[in-house]
């Protein structure tokens, strides 16, 4: 079978052909664009998954250090605490013994054979004092004021009452 197509229909076929052809190839140019459009969103995808992986472990780690944190400052709010109530407890017994120093009037010196042993405020500190020390728990004589004391060499444990600040 043998057709027979004018010229002008001929030049009409050619000119849709290169029409369909120009916007095959435009399709193809698009289509190519896109994909490599596609291409970069998914790694844009793939890097903010692996991104948001990251931001959660750092923010697990966060969490957990904001945990460790909150516990020590519990733990010095505590000590915090202590050191006040100590300080205050000290300020009290450095007022209180300010005081007690400031009104007495006379100490008890502790010899041992002559030798000083210690000073203490009171006549039963330094009793105990001794005591601890292995002096005899009963036999403590007292002498008068004025008596004469027997030789210091001789006596074990004395206790003598002195005078602070010109108190007699």
């Amino acid at each position: 079978m043998i057709a027979i197509i004018r010229t002008r229909t001929l030049r009409a076929l050619r000119a849709d052909l290169a029409y369909t052809e120009s916007c095959n190839e435009t399709e193809r140019a698009e289509t190519g664009r896109q994909a490599r459009a596609a291409e970069l969103a998914t790694d844009a995808v793939i890097r903010a998954e692996d991104t948001i992986e990251a931001l959660r472990t750092a923010l697990a780690e966060a969490q957990a250090d904001a945990a460790s944190a909150r516990g020590a400052l519990a733990v010095l709010e505590t000590q915090h605490q202590l050191d006040t109530e100590d300080r205050v407890t000290l300020r009290m017994l450095l007022r209180v013994t300010r005081q007690q120093v400031n009104h007495a009037d006379r100490v008890y010196v502790l010899f041992r054979y002559g030798r000083l042993h210690g000073v203490y405020a009171t006549q039963d500190a330094a009793e105990i004092a001794a005591e601890a020390e292995g002096a005899p728990r009963t036999g403590w004589t007292s002498t008068l004021p004025g008596a004469a004391l027997p030789p210091a060499v001789e006596t074990a444990w004395r206790i003598q009452l002195l005078p602070l600040g010109g108190a007699a």
